[in-house]
């Protein structure tokens, strides 16, 4: 078996065994990133040396017989909004173009203390706004896949990662979707944890009551590993649960028995595409199978989720980005006239047509005479979408749905149609909106060979029971084996 065509499991047990060194392994992927990253661009920074190095003491301390942490020389490439010590953190944007962090975010803590091997920074959707990896400084991702093709985003770059096999593990943001949508459009597994699982402290803010950090794996058990990495009660985030974390490694394999799968005509609605409504179908007739019930459910405040949404991440990301002045932090302009052309050529050079839409649109909605009719609206509805998730979880153990209406579309083709983009997330935005932990799992293939992704949602703090409802699919079907040509390579 090749090095880069392995599972997260596969490869530690294969390091535990002696067979092969960390060193092997992250020469592989950093060979495989060599090699096809220029076509795919799912990196924006990768430091051969550094992630060799941080390989070799791992292999030191396992030659001395000394504990190693729960990834013990896995790669994980890292999304590149996450502050990481003494490496830029751009979040792909001119903005920050030249930012390096003093500090780590605690994600990336609990990953050095996990003995991850940190292979590189994945490229984004900057700041994190938007569905499909094209709206970054450094140029578009592509699938994959198929080239053409958008892998999804905003963190397209690291799902792209893990299809490409360039790492086995990765770790995105999610705020609307950001890494189950990708993970669907790309094949590989993507998980958002509960609200206030893993903390957001040293994470660059988009929408502060809606970002998540989570895992991508071309496996289950390979986003259990990663999940279990990085939670954990941090007091430097203020929304971070203190509650214990679940082995989630130990415990993915154990099947559920009398699973209630529940299923809301809201999800199925003009604009799915047929191939993923069968695909979907499909996977209801595996769990059938399984023994598992299917129930109809509600959820009637669905069909507001985009435009609870596009009222409240504007809106935090026009409090957020607020500091990015020219003079706080940030790209600051060289010709100006005076201060207040200053914070305006700045912003002007520094953001990217996107974040300055979002801006505009968030700014509109927290200004006076309009706050009370978008803003403290948009709230109210969105906590109706939670009581809708609260009434069906009182009869269902998880809500099965489509992760997006169609497989990947191709690059530019929402060029002049943004609203056409954010319709793309339109299955996944609620779970954000409620709190709620989510996974994206590979369901299938469309007619033109793009992967298809499968949405299963859980109460909150009940990612255990996700991630074992994810596997007992996955154990019965092969679609997380299939890797893209571009990614089929001999190690």
């Amino acid at each position: 078996m090749s090095i880069a065509g392995a599972t997260a499991g596969e490869l530690l047990a294969r390091m535990e065994r002696g067979d092969i060194t960390s060193a092997d392994v992250t020469a592989a992927y950093l060979d495989v990133i060599d090699s096809h990253d220029g076509e795919v661009r799912a990196f924006v920074q990768v430091d051969r040396e550094s992630a060799l190095s941080q390989a070799r003491e791992v292999d030191r301390r396992r030659g001395a017989g000394e504990h190693l942490g729960l990834l013990a020389g896995l790669p994980v490439a890292i999304k590149d909004i996450l502050c990481t010590e003494g490496t830029r953190t751009t979040c792909c944007s001119r903005m920050l173009e030249n930012f390096v962090p003093p500090y780590d975010a605690h994600a990336i803590t609990l990953l050095k203390n996990a003995d991850a091997v940190l292979i590189g920074k994945t490229n984004m959707d900057e700041f994190a706004m938007g569905s499909s990896t094209e709206h970054s400084y450094f140029g578009a991702t592509r699938n994959p896949w198929d080239l053409e093709c958008a892998p999804g985003g905003s963190s397209g770059g690291s799902a792209a990662a893990v299809a490409a096999q360039m790492s086995p593990l990765a770790v995105g943001t999610d705020t609307g979707g950001s890494i189950r949508q990708p993970a669907g459009f790309c094949g590989v597994v993507g998980m958002k944890p509960t609200y206030g699982r893993i903390s957001r402290y040293g994470l660059v803010a988009f929408a502060s009551s809606l970002d998540q950090i989570g895992p991508f794996a071309n496996d289950v058990h390979g986003a259990a590993l990663l999940l279990e990495a990085m939670s954990g009660y941090d007091q430097r985030d203020s929304t971070c649960i203190d509650t214990p974390v679940p082995r989630y490694s130990k415990t993915v394999e154990e099947p559920l028995e009398g699973l209630k799968i529940g299923v809301a005509a809201e999800h199925f609605v003009d604009g799915l595409d047929p191939e993923v409504e069968a695909a979907i179908n499909a996977a209801l007739d595996v769990y059938e199978s399984l023994g598992a019930e299917i129930r109809e459910i509600n959820l009637p405040h669905a069909p507001y989720a985009v435009s609870v949404y596009y009222l409240i991440a504007p809106s935090e990301a026009s409090s957020n980005l607020a500091r990015y002045d020219g003079v706080h932090y940030g790209h600051r302009a060289e010709s100006f006239e005076n201060l207040v052309d200053m914070f305006s050529a700045s912003r002007g050079e520094g953001f990217g047509d996107e974040v300055k839409r979002r801006i505009m649109l968030g700014t509109y909605a927290l200004s006076a005479g309009y706050y009370d009719a978008y803003y403290l609206k948009a709230l109210k509805v969105r906590r109706l979408i939670r009581q809708d998730f609260d009434k069906a979880f009182a009869d269902i153990d998880v809500i099965l749905s489509p992760v997006s209406p169609t497989p990947a579309f191709r690059i530019g083709e929402h060029d002049d149609d943004p609203l056409g983009m954010y319709l793309a997330d339109i299955y996944t935005l609620s779970a954000n909106l409620a709190g709620l932990p989510g996974i994206s799992i590979p369901a299938g293939f469309s007619s033109a060979g793009l992967p298809i992704g499968l949405q299963l949602m859980a109460p909150p703090l009940e990612e255990e029971r996700l991630l074992r409802a994810a596997r007992m699919f996955e154990r019965e079907t092969e679609w997380h084996t299939k890797r893209p040509a571009l990614a089929d390579r001999s190690s």
